[in-house]
């Protein structure tokens, strides 16, 4: 499937069916998983059959419900964490979409995790994980101009990447990101104040590459 077909079909869910995620998808995550560790330097960890994480006062306070999987999003504290887990849990997540699972990024509203963290680790954020009740439901986006130096004349490539990032999950839908195109470079910042701006540069970057076409060297 088509990397922006995935990105139009996945949306937040937060509630799951009671229905156990087969061993050949297991499998089939934990490849990717473990070439996403390799690559971005991180410990990324999928725990299974895992009801507490999602049974706390602050689950119920996110509406979450009958959630028992999860993606930990877990590195060495340095510099680019945070982006870097935003970039490769969304690489996981459209994956899970792909393989007809369900997912949604929790930032606050979670308990502890059972994930295994080392002193100098830090858990950044984390993905629940499942077979959604619903599809979940888009949501409003703003416009290319909004986020972008797009025109009417700028490349195809750059209008899709643009295009595709407005698909990206965001914490609380605030799209706060801007892609600059100069010359055959795209510049991508944070833009105002938010909360996970770093982690949501790192996921809106994915997408922006997924749909663009172009790999990490498109970057200044």
């Amino acid at each position: 499937m088509e990397a922006m077909e995935l990105m139009r079909m996945r949306h937040s869910v937060r509630q799951y069916q009671d229905k156990p995620i087969p061993d050949e998808i297991r499998k089939q995550l934990k490849e990717l998983t473990d070439q996403c560790n390799k690559e971005g330097e991180l410990h990324i960890q999928i725990i299974y059959d895992e009801p507490d994480c999602f049974n706390s006062r602050m689950a119920h306070y996110g509406r979450f419900e009958n959630c028992r999987n999860y993606i930990a999003m877990i590195g060495r504290k340095s510099q680019g964490l945070e982006e870097r887990c935003g970039y490769y849990g969304e690489k996981i997540v459209l994956k899970a979409q792909e393989l007809g699972l369900n997912t949604c990024w929790v930032a606050l509203t979670h308990g502890k995790s059972k994930a295994v963290i080392a002193p100098d680790e830090k858990e950044v954020i984390i993905i629940a994980l499942g077979y959604g009740k619903t599809q979940g439901v888009a949501r409003k986006s703003k416009d290319a101009s909004a986020v972008s130096n797009a025109a009417p004349d700028s490349p195809e490539w750059f209008k899709k990447g643009v295009e595709a990032a407005l698909l990206a999950p965001t914490a609380i839908n605030q799209q706060k990101f801007r892609f600059t195109l100069e010359g055959t470079k795209v510049t991508a910042k944070t833009a105002g104040i938010g909360t996970n701006l770093k982690t949501d540069l790192g996921i809106v970057k994915y997408h922006f590459e997924a749909g663009s076409g172009k790999g990490k060297e498109i970057w200044t």
